[in-house]
């Protein structure tokens, strides 16, 4: 499964959408040892609004509590095991089948968060805090009736969320900022999954790692209809401390700022997130500017005499015949070309790789496909003209390459969950590579916080 086939709720969260300037309310300081970026939390004036922390809905400025309407729907029972420890709290938020941002109160019931100000997020004052049993037990919760763009956070302590009236009157949630070392909740160690459930489709639920790894966590889902048990391990317990370890060294081997994707509490000790390079980009415009320049070069140098042949995995494509010998990646059919790209266009797979209006059936088989191959760098290793082609054993052996995305994938215990927005592209028979859970007709969803499954 592709890009283009996730459900809208996951468009709105992967990093395949372009990664847009943040909105900050006041001048963050950041504070950088060697080896890692120390968080310092600070208020609401050093909030950032991003596509990542916001979600927008349609909610009316009045409070109240459970649904707006009393039609009834089908709850869906989420258990969540505390493989952590004991602090662990879990939030729950989504939009209602009409676009109002919810939250789930420890009493099982939706809360409508308001606001009166379009300027300064306030803080949610409501105890939307779920807090789980001690290590190895299991809360039992049920989501009442259908909602979408959710998300299950959590967390070991308290993260503030805030609330900002958007000029329709509408209004946006504003969640914790995994790349701002001054968010309110930078301290915290946390992660989340994400979920859409509707009468339609039933329940959609990913882990994904395309902007940071943070808390691991890992999921399985059951079903009513006889298709079996679905499981999705996550990453090892311990995991963000082996990427950076990982990363840490990578900075004085090629002079990028690999050490700076890793934040830690200011107290020391283990680290709390690693944030993905094209992130880190969007705050940091002149991060590994020149990284990719002599790999694309010669990339394009190669494929201007040679074909590169872009396999579609798509019967009425078929494989599509590509050349840069006009300066531009020119594919047969293509409705445009693709010029070199940056370091962000490739690390976010955005700018030239991301989905455009008028994008035929022709570019949105190349643009996955080009993106990932540059993120593992393997058009110019022997079997690269043809894309996706090689094994996963080939992936990230040559420099440059994505060295947040092969520390991640190294600690995938399944090796699934995507490390950037186009990480499905894959050869033909390989496993599926995403992080995903998802059945029309769902039994129990579990989510092991803390890692393990």
């Amino acid at each position: 499964m592709h890009l283009t086939s996730i459900p809208n709720v996951l468009c709105y969260f992967l990093a395949c959408a372009n990664l847009f300037a943040s909105t900050a309310f006041g001048a963050p300081v950041v504070k950088r040892q060697s080896g890692h970026v120390v968080v310092s939390p600070g208020g609401v004036n050093d909030i950032k609004l991003t596509p990542f922390n916001t979600l927008n809905g349609t909610n009316p400025n009045a409070t109240f509590h459970g649904p707006p309407q009393p039609e009834a729907a089908a709850g869906l029972r989420l258990d969540l095991v505390n493989n952590y420890g004991s602090g662990t709290n879990v939030y729950i938020t989504a939009l209602d089948t009409s676009n109002r941002v919810i939250i789930l109160t420890p009493s099982g019931q939706w809360y409508y968060p308001t606001s009166s100000s379009t300027t300064v997020p306030q803080a949610i004052t409501e105890d939307i805090a779920i807090p789980l049993g001690n290590q190895g037990q299991t809360t039992s919760l049920t989501l009442p009736d259908y909602f979408i763009s959710g998300r299950v956070y959590f967390a070991a302590g308290n993260l503030g969320f805030y609330t900002l009236e958007t000029a329709s009157g509408g209004v946006t949630l504003v969640s914790p900022d995994p790349q701002n070392p001054t968010d309110p909740s930078a301290g915290i160690f946390w992660g989340f999954a994400e979920m859409t459930y509707t009468q339609a489709g039933g329940l959609y639920a990913d882990m994904t790692f395309v902007d940071f790894i943070g808390m691991p966590v890992g999921m399985q889902l059951t079903t009513t209809d006889g298709s079996g048990t679905q499981t999705v391990s996550g990453v090892a317990q311990g995991a963000v401390s082996t990427v950076c370890n990982d990363l840490t060294p990578r900075a004085s081997q090629d002079g990028q700022p690999w050490d700076q994707l890793c934040q830690y509490a200011q107290s020391g000790g283990s680290p709390l997130r690693a944030n993905s390079p094209g992130k880190y980009i969007a705050v940091h415009g002149d991060a590994f500017s020149d990284y990719y320049a002599p790999y694309v070069q010669s990339v394009w140098s190669q494929y201007a005499s040679e074909t590169l042949t872009i396999h579609s995995q798509n019967a009425a494509v078929g494989d599509v015949p590509c050349s840069t010998a006009s300066g531009s990646l020119v594919c047969q059919g293509a409705s445009r070309s693709i010029p070199q790209p940056s370091a962000l266009d490739i690390f976010g797979c955005q700018g030239v790789f991301g989905q455009q209006d008028g994008d035929n059936d022709v570019t949105l088989a190349v643009v996955p496909r080009m993106c990932a191959a540059l993120q593992r760098t393997t058009l110019l290793l022997a079997g690269g003209d043809v894309q996706p082609g090689l094994p996963a054993g080939d992936y990230y052996t040559t420099s440059p390459t994505n060295r947040y995305s092969q520390a991640v994938h190294s600690v995938e215990l399944d090796g699934k969950g995507y490390a950037f927005a186009y990480d499905d592209v894959n050869p033909d028979g390989a496993p599926d590579a995403s992080g995903a859970v998802a059945s029309g007709n769902p039994g129990v969803w579990t989510l092991f916080v803390g890692g393990g499954s």
